[in-house]
């Protein structure tokens, strides 16, 4: 499955933004798709994600800010985010595997990633 993730940019602290992330080829219901983000000289982290049955998992720091919806009709996974802070800055990526884990290092499919630059 090809994965490609999209709705970055530059954003003022407090702003909110919605990525989206779409699958090509085989449908997003027979994965488990998640949400990562890298920021500069830091290690990729996890933020959100939810398995093959629709149950979402999401990071104890990402909880309140962040959320995880899809549309199945569209094969895409979105990524809300609300009350943006300049540490949030990050290449935002989404993943899918056959099984879902919080570790990147599970995960079988990636996109680009997308860049999220929040200024204060």
């Amino acid at each position: 499955v090809q994965l490609q993730a999209s709705g970055g940019g530059l954003v003022q602290a407090g702003d909110s933004l919605r990525l989206s992330c779409v699958a090509d080829g085989r449908a997003f219901k027979n994965y488990a798709v998640a949400w990562f983000r890298q920021a500069p000289g830091k290690e990729r982290e996890f933020i959100t994600g939810v398995d093959q049955s629709g149950t979402r998992y999401i990071s104890s720091s990402a909880q309140g800010r962040f959320t995880l919806s899809r549309d199945m009709a569209k094969n895409t996974v979105y990524l809300q985010i609300g009350s943006l802070k300049p540490e949030d800055t990050a290449i935002y990526f989404c993943a899918a595997n056959e099984e879902y884990s919080p570790l990147h290092t599970e995960y079988r499919y990636w996109g680009l990633g997308t860049l999220v630059t929040v200024s204060s």
